[in-house]
């Protein structure tokens, strides 16, 4: 099963934000994407890093993931298929759109954020680049 790790970071929040994704194929190749996501809020990015990851699944026709976030909303939401602000209940919404139509089995883990490093990486790399 593919090991997805996602995470969104904030200079700031709101601030300029980047969205991290690391794929691990689990027979030794990955993939590594780094996306710039604007002035937003730092739990708006978490949530822009999960539908960046889901995106990515979809288009490689990953249909069994083990996503992994160091994000409790982001996982709290997903397990329960709820959340209570309503900024982000269109993101909640279209995520779970994805997950029900395009994979056979999904899983999503709350990970520590030293287990994150390199989604952390890879969104505070997309901030770096647009500051430069």
């Amino acid at each position: 099963m593919v090991e997805v790790y996602i995470d969104g970071a904030s200079a700031g929040n709101p601030g300029p934000s980047g969205a991290g994704v690391f794929i691990n194929y689990k027979n030794g190749n990955v993939e590594h994407h780094s996306s710039y996501l604007g002035n937003i809020s730092n739990h708006e990015a978490e949530f822009a890093a999960l539908l960046l990851a889901l995106k990515l699944c979809r288009e490689r026709q990953i249909r069994m993931a083990s996503f992994r976030t160091d994000s409790k909303l982001i996982e709290d939401a997903i397990e329960k298929k709820y959340i209570n602000n309503k900024t982000y209940q269109h993101d909640l919404k279209e995520a779970l759109s994805i997950i029900e139509s395009d994979f056979d089995l999904f899983f999503i883990k709350w990970i520590p954020s030293k287990q994150n490093q390199q989604a952390d990486q890879l969104a505070r790399q997309a901030i770096q680049k647009k500051r430069k």
